[in-house]
C-alpha cells in the first residue's frame, strides 16, 4: 500500500548563502573547478569525476531521473559552484529516498555548507514531500563520512558487504544509515544549533 508522498521534482532550495539548483550541462565548468580544488578524484573512496569525466557525470545524473534528482551546490553571493549532492534511490510507494552523491571542493569542507545542505534536503524531504524515511550510505573506509552522518543523528542500519565497485576496481562494503520522519524534529534542532555555533543564523 502506497503512502502520501510527492516525488521530488526539479526545484531550487536556498538558505544561509547556499543555493541548490538542478544539476545541468551548464554547470560542467564549475564542477570541474570544484573537483580540482583538492584533486578530489584521487580519493579512492569517493565517486568524484576527473575533469574529462564531468560532462558524462552530469549526463548520467540527468538520465537517472526520476529515481535521482541531482543538485549543483552554489555559493549564492559569488555564484561559484561548491560541489554537488542528490536525492537518489527514490521509492515513492513507500515514501523513501536517499541523500548522497555528495562532495564539496576541499576549500568548502568543514564549513557550514554541508550542514546547510542537509538542513535543506532533509527539511524538504520530510516537510514538503512527506518522506517516511531518508537513507544515507557511504564507503566502509570513508570514516570521515560515517562520522559526519552519525553526527547528523542518523541511525546505522548495517553494512551491505561486497556491494559496489570503486573507481580503482576494488569492491566496497557499503555502510547504510537512515533517519525516520519521527526523528526529524530533533535532528532539525541539532542542525540549527550547529549552524548557530558556526555563527550562521
Amino acid at each position: 500500500m502506497s503512502i502520501a508522498f510527492d516525488t521530488p521534482r526539479a526545484l531550487t532550495l536556498e538558505l544561509h548563502g547556499v543555493r541548490l539548483e538542478p544539476l545541468a550541462p551548464h554547470h560542467a565548468e564549475g564542477l570541474r573547478t570544484a573537483a580540482a580544488d583538492g584533486e578530489l578524484w584521487n580519493l579512492r573512496i569517493t565517486s568524484v569525476p576527473e575533469p574529462h569525466e564531468v560532462d558524462a557525470y552530469i549526463f548520467k545524473a540527468i538520465e537517472q531521473r526520476p529515481t535521482r534528482l541531482a543538485f549543483a551546490v552554489i555559493d549564492s553571493a559569488s555564484g561559484a559552484l561548491m560541489g554537488t549532492t542528490s536525492y537518489h534511490d527514490i521509492v515513492p510507494d513507500i515514501g523513501r529516498l536517499e541523500i548522497g552523491y555528495t562532495w564539496y571542493a576541499k576549500s568548502r569542507q568543514r564549513s557550514h555548507v554541508n550542514t546547510t545542505c542537509k538542513l535543506l534536503l532533509l527539511g524538504h524531504a520530510f516537510e514538503t514531500l512527506g518522506a517516511a524515511l531518508v537513507g544515507l550510505r557511504t564507503d566502509n573506509f570513508n570514516h570521515a563520512s560515517q562520522a559526519a552522518i552519525e553526527r547528523l543523528g542518523a541511525k546505522k542500519d548495517g553494512v551491505l558487504r561486497h556491494h559496489a565497485l570503486r573507481r580503482d576496481g576494488t569492491v566496497r562494503d557499503t555502510v547504510m544509515y537512515s533517519i525516520a520522519a519521527g526523528e526529524w524534529p530533533e535532528i532539525k534542532a541539532q542542525l540549527r544549533y550547529k549552524l548557530a555555533q558556526h555563527g550562521v543564523q
